[in-house]
């Protein structure tokens, strides 16, 4: 029996939702809500969860992903698989490339959670990530995407990321 996966996301410009829905076909049994209009609540259901998000300027939080993220602080993800993917500006933003995935993953794991399906940082041309493993420099929390100096890349990352992810379901 397959587990449920349920994916929360947000998206300003589109592109983390087109993400968003490369992701979704790969997997059967997923459900998929914005972060917008989420609630806290709405994450206890499923063992395995997939966070989407974009981190904007210098390391801030997609918009909605900021104003749920004093609700996400309160999530106990005791027991719960964890996967994150983010999107971000390694070049013009490179001390704060993918940050955003860093500050989900802190509060996944200070609230008990498991985090999956980690990145290797090689092939990226940024200075410095809050998405970077603090015991593993050679990897990020997640998979790492760049639409505005890498989009040719990022259908080979996606099917690349879900093939690790497929591992731990």
């Amino acid at each position: 029996m397959k587990k449920r996966i349920g994916l929360f996301f947000g998206s300003d410009t589109g592109i983390t939702e087109e993400v968003t829905s490369d992701i979704v076909e790969a997997f059967e049994d997923i459900d998929v809500k914005e972060i917008s209009e989420a609630k806290a609540e709405n994450f206890e259901p499923y063992e395995i969860i997939i966070l989407g998000l974009s981190t904007w300027y210098d390391g801030d939080l997609q918009s909605d992903w900021e104003l749920f993220f004093e609700d996400f602080k309160t999530i106990d993800f005791t027991g719960k698989k964890i996967a994150i993917y983010g999107l971000g500006d390694q070049i013009g933003y490179a001390e704060y490339f993918i940050d955003g995935v860093g500050i989900l993953a802190e509060v996944v794991l200070k609230n008990g959670g498991n985090i999956i399906g980690k990145w290797p940082v090689e092939g990226y041309r940024h200075t410095e990530s809050k998405a970077t493993i603090p015991n593993n420099i050679n990897y990020f929390y997640g998979l790492a995407l760049d639409n505005d100096n890498e989009p040719h890349l990022n259908e080979k990352r996606i099917k690349a990321w879900i093939s690790i992810l497929k591992k731990y379901f």
